[in-house]
């Protein structure tokens, strides 16, 4: 009786560490995305055509649909009768203020006024911020 043997060899990578690797990669990616901007204020930005970036410092006022201003990002909204006297303690130290308002697109055009007047009075330069029209 002659009796043969299977010497054949077959490569296969074992896949199964795979998934744990990338469970732990896809947990350490969601942890550190949450630490970057802990705070942050979500607003649904007017489009425009054209895009400037700024390269200074500059503050940033948030306003909500319900016109609740955030001062950098903040957590904690700053009321409307004290957003000159944070703006006057904020920008006391810079030679040249630059505001950046954000309002949410569903906003009238006197809430804008509103905040522009604020920076005319302290006499701040404000830029409105926008996102890029889609094509």
């Amino acid at each position: 009786m002659k009796i043969t043997r299977n010497n054949k060899f077959t490569a296969h990578v074992e896949a199964s560490s795979m998934n744990d690797i990338m469970f732990f990669l896809l947990l350490f990616f969601l942890i550190i995305a949450t630490l970057i901007n802990p705070s942050v204020v979500k607003l649904t930005l007017p489009s425009s055509k054209k895009a400037v970036e700024m390269n200074k410092q500059q503050i940033t006022i948030d306003v909500t649909k319900d016109v609740k201003y955030y001062i950098n990002g903040s957590g904690t909204p700053t009321p409307a009768d004290q957003l000159e006297d944070v703006l006057r303690a904020k920008t006391a130290g810079l030679t040249d203020p630059t505001v950046v308002l954000r309002l949410d697109k569903s906003l009238t055009i006197q809430d804008l006024v509103d905040a522009l007047a604020i920076g005319s009075d302290l006499k701040i330069k404000m830029i409105l911020a926008t996102q890029p029209a889609s094509k």
